[in-house]
């Protein structure tokens, strides 16, 4: 068992609502945050990163977490054109500048929590990301959210068709793209394995080789955001033309620990349930590159348990440097699972949670 020592941290409640966007969780913490300091949510992450990682722990841990589960605070925004700020974190000390998923879930909270105004048929806002601002246009019935449409960030293929010499795997061919995330993008024919839920462990097992060999023999660091890589892996199928969209499946696979090549029992990570939304905007970038995708296409990506999420390709720009950037959209909608008060007691011997490797 793995659990971190600690004091007893404050404060001892917070306030959440959990939802799923295509069978992935999220947590969004209303309330019982200190103080976190910063300019912009950028600073915020980093601060908090550095100073409140315990809280992370406790939420997303054993006993009031589990792998998968991911978590989002909503903190004030100094930024004017935005509404509100959210810094996202994931498992195993990961924050991403954007998440598709997880800005669903925040989104659909805050409208249909009352936190923001909700108008139908759609209402638009803007949430500050650590990665910047993302333009929201959510379509609203009867006070639910039925569809989140985001502008999220810039994306663009850092490296393509390298090869990677993954250890008791061989070779495998694989694309780098940041798309909010620094993705390993593979093509699964390469490997022969269905993207199935039986198939889950040995998906995410080989996942995870691919995405460890790929940092050690091709690391990448965002331009002119500190954010090195990859950091994170998505497979995805050669996509299909049906009534003029896109149609592909993926898979992404996360960490939830640290591998190490003289343990064969650390090579295990965990399934995104979703088909991600910032990993839709890595495949769809990805094929634009290709030549597949243009501008005004669509691609509609089934994620591991037949949910969908659509990406569209908004813009595509050639910025100063020579490198092409996509401007993707991405939709998809999220459900309430819980609307919860966590708790942490005094005299609780485990402070900030812990993870046991049958699981993790």
């Amino acid at each position: 068992m793995s659990k971190k020592e600690s004091s007893v941290v404050a404060p001892d409640s917070w306030t959440c609502v959990d939802l799923h966007c295509g069978g992935e969780p999220a947590r969004i913490v209303l309330s019982g945050l200190p103080e976190i300091i910063g300019q912009d949510m950028a600073e915020k992450r980093e601060f908090f990163m550095e100073n409140l990682d315990h809280i992370r722990e406790l939420l997303l841990t054993e006993p009031r977490g589990y792998p998968c589960q991911n978590v989002n605070f909503i903190v004030p925004t100094s930024n004017p054109e935005a509404d509100f700020g959210y810094i996202i974190a994931e498992q195993n000390k990961i924050y991403p500048l954007f998440s598709g998923h997880n800005t669903i879930c925040t989104v659909t909270c805050i409208l249909e929590t009352g936190m923001f105004k909700m108008t139908e048929p759609e209402t638009n806002l803007v949430l500050e990301a650590p990665g910047g601002l993302i333009k929201i246009r959510a379509e609203c019935k009867d006070g639910r959210v039925l569809k989140v449409k985001m502008r999220s960030m810039l994306s663009f293929v850092e490296k393509f068709g390298v090869t990677v010499d993954v250890p008791e795997i061989g070779q495998v061919i694989v694309d780098i793209v940041f798309s909010g995330m620094w993705y390993v993008v593979v093509d699964i024919k390469q490997l022969g394995i269905e993207i199935k839920p039986e198939n889950g462990r040995k998906l995410a097992s080989v996942g995870e080789m691919i995405k460890v060999a790929a940092r050690e023999q091709f690391p990448v660091n965002h331009p002119t955001l500190d954010y090195p890589g990859p950091d994170i892996l998505v497979f995805t199928t050669e996509p299909k033309k049906e009534n003029d969209v896109f149609v592909s499946q993926n898979t992404v696979v996360m960490s939830n620990g640290e591998l190490d090549w003289s343990n064969p029992d650390t090579f295990s990570a965990m399934l995104d349930r979703s088909p991600c939304g910032s990993g839709t905007a890595a495949v769809i970038t990805r094929l634009h590159h290709k030549g597949v995708m243009k501008k005004g296409d669509t691609l509609r990506h089934y994620g591991i348990l037949g949910t969908f999420m659509e990406g569209n390709i908004l813009d595509i720009k050639q910025l100063e440097n020579g490198k092409t950037v996509v401007q993707p959209e991405i939709s998809g909608r999220a459900w309430m699972t819980a609307k919860l008060e966590i708790l942490l007691e005094k005299d609780d011997p485990l402070q900030t949670g812990y993870t046991v490797s049958d699981i993790w």
